[in-house]
């Protein structure tokens, strides 16, 4: 389990402006990438490589 005490979290950029569905990216800690639901932010949170993230990404931009 990673310890994500320290991540710095924002609101992702692809993000609605509704205020309801957001999803929060930590990308501060050395070697991984936080992502969590903003409605529940003391529930779980999905981590990645920083290059599993980046091909994450590159897919979902292909496909939107």
């Amino acid at each position: 389990m990673v310890d994500l005490t320290g991540a710095r979290w924002r609101k992702s950029t692809r993000s609605g402006g509704n205020g309801g569905e957001c999803v929060e990216v930590a990308g501060n800690l050395p070697g991984v990438v936080a992502v969590r639901d903003s409605k529940d932010p003391h529930g779980p949170a999905l981590t990645f490589t920083p290059t599993a993230w980046t091909t994450f990404l590159a897919a979902t931009r292909k496909h939107h």
